[in-house]
């Protein structure tokens, strides 16, 4: 039978302390039929994800306005565009500026015509075609889903 032999606690408590100190994540230590490994969790530095383009500048204001949903005609309308992503419309490029557009506007292919903030990134939606804005079935700050009807461009 082999003796067992205590383990000294401070023995422990300076390891840990060089773990600390020295920013290692793992010690391990063999003494005769002792072996003692002590470890710890590393910090994982945060991800900044950084938008492709620079977005519009939009400041807080009040409280988003309710979801309503499109009538099922103007979901199902041929002209209709969809949000491409589940995030907050946005219709005007800043708080005090005036909205992309408005209904009856005139508009070219590619148009910023809303932006959808997700995840902090605000992603502008273009006009998919030339045409006119027959219908603007959103509200500004309103929450949306993925193909989400947002507007009729015929």
């Amino acid at each position: 039978m082999s003796e067992k032999k205590a383990l000294d606690p401070a023995i422990v408590r300076e390891l840990a302390k060089i773990l600390r100190e020295d920013g290692l994540t793992e010690i391990e230590l063999e003494l005769g039929d002792l072996k003692l490994r002590l470890a710890r969790m590393a910090a994982v530095a945060p991800v900044q994800a950084f938008a492709p383009a620079p977005a519009p500048v939009l400041q807080a204001g009040p409280a988003p306005a309710p979801a309503v949903a499109a009538p099922a005609e103007d979901r199902n309308h041929p002209g209709a565009l969809t949000s491409p992503m589940v995030g907050t419309i946005y219709l005007a490029p800043a708080e005090d500026a005036p909205e992309f557009v408005k209904e009856g506007d005139a508009v070219v292919e590619g148009q910023t015509l809303m932006v959808v903030e997700a995840m902090k990134t605000f992603n502008p939606i273009p006009a998919p075609r030339a045409g006119k804005v027959k219908k603007i079935l959103v509200a500004n700050k309103q929450p949306v889903e993925f193909g989400e009807a947002l507007a009729i461009i015929e």
